[in-house]
C-alpha cells in the first residue's frame, strides 16, 4: 500500500521548508533509512530519511521550491500503484474516507437545522427602506480605520440637516475629525452615542423626512434586504473620502443653529476657540447676521496674545503636551483614576507592538561634529524670509543618503522585499492624545527651504487635528527628534512598514579633539534603529556615515 510523506517539522519554529535537493528520484527503489532530500528550514540545512521501504511513486514538491508544513513532499509505494487518489486528496485513501464521511454528518445536521427552522417559525422578510430616507454609516476616514469613536455630536435628533452640515466629530485611530453630512432632511435617529464606539460601517445615524418609521428601518438594515440602506452607507464613505481634504472649508460653511442667546458660531469657529480658551462671548462674528467664523478667532488671538518667540530650533517636533496637575492628594491615601484609551493611543500601542515583536530591531549611534552646520544654517537664516531648522537639515540629508543606499528605502513584505524608488519621510510630531508622522514626499527633491516650510505646515495641522489620512500616508523612512527637550541620545521604535527610523539628539557644547588639540565642540548624537529583514549592519553603518559626511559639510547638500 502507498504511503503519503509529508513536509515534516524539522524544527521547533519551522512553518514551511524549501526542497534543497532531491537523493532519489521517481521510480527509484527506497529502503527504510535512505536519505530521501536535503530540506532548508528556518534555521538549516538538514538530511530527511525515508521510514518506509518501495519505489518512490511521485514527488510533491520539486527542487528549490517552498512548501508549508504537512504539505505533500512525496509518495512511496509498489511499482505501478495507482496513487492518483492520494495526488488529488494530498492524503491516504483513509484519511479521505473519514473527510467524507464528516462531510456527511455536516450535511446531514445542516439539513435537519433547516428542516426544524422552517417548522418552528415563518420565514422573515426583510423590508425595504422608505424613499426618502437615508442611513449614514460610520466612515472610514483613514486606510487603517477599523473603528470610531464619536467624540461630540453637533446635531441633536429632530434637528434640520442640510447637506455640508457637520453632523458630528468622530475620532478615528490617527485624528479627530469633522463628519459633514451628503443628505437634507431631519436628524431622526442617533446610532451611536457620544463617547461610544462602533466599527466601520455600523449605523451612526438616520437622516429623512418627519414621521418616518425609524424602527422600520432600523429593522431593514438589520435584516440585510434593505439595498438602498447599503447604497446609502456606500455613497457615504465614498464621499468621506473625497471631501475630507476640504474639511476646513465645509466647516466654516456650517453654521450651528441658536436660540434663545446662544452664540452663533461656525463648528470649526467653536472647535478653534475651545482648543484656545477663547470665550466666544467676547468675539465678535463677521459672517452672516453676526456669526464667528474661524478668521474672526485667528484675529482675536492676533489682538488679545502677541506672537511668542519661537524658543523651538526643530520645526518637526510638536511642543511638548502640557501636564495635566495631579489633584491634591492627604498623605497616606492611595488615589487611582482609569482613564478611557482614545483610539489614537490604542492604535499607537498595537501597531507599536506589532512592529517590536515581528521586526528584529537593532541599533547603531553616530556622533556628529555640527560646527559646520551651525555657521551654515546662520548664513541660510540671514538671507531675506529664509528660516530653517536643524530638524530640517537632518531630514534633507536622510532623504539624500537613502537615495544613495536604496537598501534602506526598502519595506519587508513577507516573499518579497520592496524597494521604494521614491522618498517620503515622515516627521515624528508629539499632540496631546499622543504621535503622529505626518508625511513630507519626494523629500530628496525639495531645497531646505522648502522642507522648512513644509514641516511647520504639517506640525502645525497635526497640533489642530488638521492632518488628512493622506498626509500621514506612504512614508519610507521615518525622523524622530527630541533634542529640543535636552534628550541628548535615545532609541525609537520603526515605524512599519519602514525599514528604519532616525532618533535625533540635542547638539551639547563639549571638548574634542581637533588637530590634535582640545577645543570646544558642538556635537550631535543620531541613533539608527534598522530592520534586520532588509537592512543588515553594515548597510546601517554606511547609511550612517555617508548622513554624516552630508551634516558636517553642509554645503554638499546644496550641489
Amino acid at each position: 500500500m502507498a504511503e503519503v510523506i509529508n513536509m515534516p517539522r524539522l524544527s521547533d519554529t519551522m512553518e514551511e521548508g524549501v526542497v534543497a535537493k532531491w537523493l532519489k528520484k521517481v521510480g527509484d527503489k527506497i529502503e527504510e533509512g535512505d536519505i530521501l532530500a536535503e530540506i532548508e528550514t528556518d534555521k538549516a540545512t538538514m538530511e530527511f530519511e525515508s521510514f518506509y521501504s518501495g519505489t518512490l511513486l511521485h514527488i510533491g514538491i520539486e527542487e528549490g521550491d517552498g512548501a508549508p508544513v504537512d504539505s505533500l513532499l512525496a509518495i512511496v509505494g509498489e511499482e505501478g500503484e495507482d496513487i492518483s487518489s492520494l495526488i488529488d486528496g494530498g492524503g491516504s485513501s483513509e484519511a479521505k474516507s473519514e473527510a467524507k464521511e464528516d462531510k456527511e454528518t455536516k450535511e446531514e445536521a445542516s439539513s435537519e437545522k433547516e428542516a426544524e427552522a422552517g417548522d418552528g417559525a415563518p420565514e422573515e422578510t426583510s423590508g425595504e427602506i422608505p424613499e426618502g430616507v437615508e442611513v449614514v454609516a460610520m466612515p472610514r476616514l483613514s486606510d487603517t480605520m477599523e473603528e470610531g469613536t464619536v467624540a461630540s455630536w453637533l446635531k441633536k435628533v429632530g434637528d434640520k440637516v442640510e447637506e455640508g452640515d457637520i453632523l458630528a466629530e468622530i475620532e478615528t485611530d490617527k485624528a479627530t475629525m469633522e463628519f459633514e453630512s451628503f443628505y437634507s432632511g431631519t436628524l431622526l435617529h442617533i446610532g451611536i452615542q457620544e463617547g461610544e464606539s462602533a466599527p466601520v460601517d455600523a449605523v451612526l445615524a438616520v437622516i429623512g423626512p418627519d414621521g418616518t418609521d425609524v424602527d422600520a428601518v432600523l429593522a431593514a438594515v438589520s435584516g440585510g434586504g434593505a439595498k438602498k440602506g447599503k447604497a446609502a452607507k456606500k455613497e457615504s464613505e465614498d464621499k468621506a473620502s473625497g471631501k475630507e481634504e476640504t474639511k476646513d472649508d465645509s466647516g466654516e460653511k456650517s453654521q450651528s443653529t441658536s436660540d434663545g442667546g446662544r452664540i452663533f458660531a461656525s463648528p470649526l469657529a467653536k472647535k478653534m476657540a475651545e482648543d484656545k480658551g477663547i470665550d466666544l462671548s467676547k468675539v465678535k462674528g463677521s459672517g452672516e447676521n453676526g456669526r464667528i467664523v474661524k478668521k474672526d478667532i485667528e484675529g482675536y488671538k492676533e489682538e488679545a496674545a502677541p506672537a511668542a518667540p519661537a524658543a523651538s530650533e526643530s520645526k518637526g517636533q510638536a511642543a511638548a503636551p502640557a501636564a495635566k496637575a495631579m489633584p491634591f492628594v492627604p498623605a497616606g491615601e492611595e488615589s487611582v483614576e482609569e482613564v478611557k484609551n482614545s483610539q489614537m493611543r490604542k492604535t499607537i500601542a498595537k501597531r507599536l507592538a506589532e512592529s517590536k515583536f515581528t521586526a528584529p530591531h537593532y541599533y547603531l549611534t553616530i556622533e556628529v561634529d555640527m560646527d559646520n552646520a551651525m555657521a551654515s544654517r546662520g548664513q541660510i537664516n540671514a538671507l531675506p524670509d529664509t528660516k530653517v531648522s536643524f530638524n530640517d537639515m537632518v531630514v534633507k540629508a536622510c532623504a539624500m543618503a537613502l537615495k544613495k543606499h536604496p537598501q534602506v528605502n526598502t519595506s519587508w513584505k513577507g516573499d518579497t522585499t520592496v524597494y521604494n524608488h521614491h522618498v517620503h519621510v515622515g516627521v515624528a510630531v508629539a499632540v496631546e492624545e499622543g504621535l503622529v508622522v505626518p508625511v513630507v514626499r519626494f523629500t530628496d527633491q525639495m531645497t531646505l527651504s522648502q522642507i522648512g516650510a513644509q514641516v511647520k505646515e504639517l506640525a502645525g495641522k497635526a497640533r489642530n487635528k488638521k492632518l488628512t489620512p493622506q498626509e500621514m500616508e506612504g512614508s519610507t523612512f521615518t525622523v524622530s527628534n527630541l533634542g529640543m527637550f535636552g534628550i541628548q541620545e535615545f532609541t525609537s521604535i520603526i515605524n512599519q512598514p519602514n525599514s528604519a527610523i532616525l532618533s535625533v539628539g540635542s547638539i551639547v557644547q563639549k571638548p574634542v579633539v581637533k588637530n590634535g588639540q582640545i577645543v570646544v565642540g558642538n556635537t550631535m548624537k543620531v541613533t539608527l534603529a534598522c530592520d534586520h529583514r532588509t537592512v543588515d549592519g553594515a548597510t546601517g553603518a554606511q547609511f550612517l556615515q555617508t548622513l554624516q559626511h552630508y551634516l558636517e559639510n553642509p554645503v554638499t547638500m546644496l550641489a
